[in-house]
């Protein structure tokens, strides 16, 4: 057993978001319940309680009160004493999914993430706790906006969630029960039928995760873009990452991303400046992408030098 993977399946939200809710649902549907034990993981209390009774198969429950007693020594003990074999993890919102993540037994593997927002309060929350929203909004897998009015703006919801994540469903729950899933057009701020997509500064996180999500469908354009160069002697010769410095929501949480550039005059990249590239794009596999998945690689045309921007950094929008 010690070697054998578990699965969690990870419910997220804010308080009195639907968690509660969504899990009873799942966890009555026979579609899921198959007869496996199960160990429940709550990490807040809201109004809604679990309704175990109504729950066909053997379930245990562990609360957890505060992040500090969140420890894979206590998830594991609970884990053996049910003698389960799987996990679901009702996680409390305020709590970043890092967390949870690092303190995980380490057989233990996340297999899907699933979210709950309240529509009436979506706009509080992320114009309020903007970190801790997005830091939900960028792993999961499903977002469900329940209790929706009948006009509700689903271009402007649509709009905030592919802002940082472009794969996940969407799905709308209007508050006589029915439900509409989401099929609105993801736009971009550039066109994909011009000979010469240009890229502005703005929308690098955009093209980023476009990008990555169907990298083929950028395969044969030509593209302009500014990225701050990083020049390493582990990279295949004539080789340098065209990136920038992304953040969701503040400078603590920036990351560098970017994409392979190939060019033959690498010695007048230095490392860490600004270029203007202009590329053609060939899809193609290499060990930058680490899932094995083919990524855009940028056959660089031509090259300008340009000063540091006065804001280095760009968001995922």
């Amino acid at each position: 057993m010690a070697n054998k993977t578990i699965p969690v399946y990870l419910f997220t939200g804010f308080l009195d978001g639907g968690k509660t809710t969504f899990l009873q649902n799942v966890l009555q549907d026979t579609r899921f319940q198959n007869g496996d034990r199960t160990l429940i993981v709550q990490c807040e209390e809201g109004e809604v309680e679990l309704d175990t009774a109504k729950i066909k198969g053997k379930l245990s429950v562990l609360s957890i009160g505060s992040p500090e007693t969140l420890t894979a020594d206590r998830l594991q003990e609970a884990f053996d004493k049910a003698r389960a074999e799987r996990v679901c993890v009702e996680y409390n919102g305020m709590w970043p999914i890092g967390d949870l993540i690092q303190n995980l037994p380490r057989n233990w593997q996340i297999y899907q993430v699933m979210m709950n927002v309240d529509a009436t309060t979506f706009d509080v929350y992320l114009n309020n706790m903007r970190p801790q929203m997005l830091d939900k909004l960028s792993l999961t897998e499903m977002v469900g906006f329940n209790r929706c009015p009948k006009d509700v703006d689903k271009q402007a919801f649509h709009d905030a969630v592919r802002a940082v994540n472009r794969r996940c469903d969407i799905l709308f729950e209007y508050e006589d029960g029915n439900i509409d899933y989401d099929d609105l057009p993801n736009e971009l701020p550039w066109d994909m039928e011009a000979d010469l997509l240009q890229i502005e500064d703005a929308d690098f996180g955009m093209l980023y995760l476009d990008a990555m999500d169907r990298p083929e469908t950028y395969d044969g354009k030509t593209i302009e873009l500014l990225v701050q160069a990083a020049v390493s002697k582990k990279l295949p010769p004539n080789t340098f990452i065209g990136g920038r410095f992304c953040m969701t929501c503040c400078e603590e949480d920036a990351s560098y991303i970017g994409f392979p550039c190939e060019y033959p005059m690498l010695e007048a990249i230095p490392h860490r400046g600004f270029v203007r590239l202009t590329a053609k794009v060939r899809c193609d596999r290499h060990f930058v992408y680490q899932d094995g998945n083919p990524g855009i690689i940028l056959q660089v045309q031509s090259v300008e030098m340009v000063p540091t921007p006065d804001d280095i950094y760009v968001y995922y929008r």
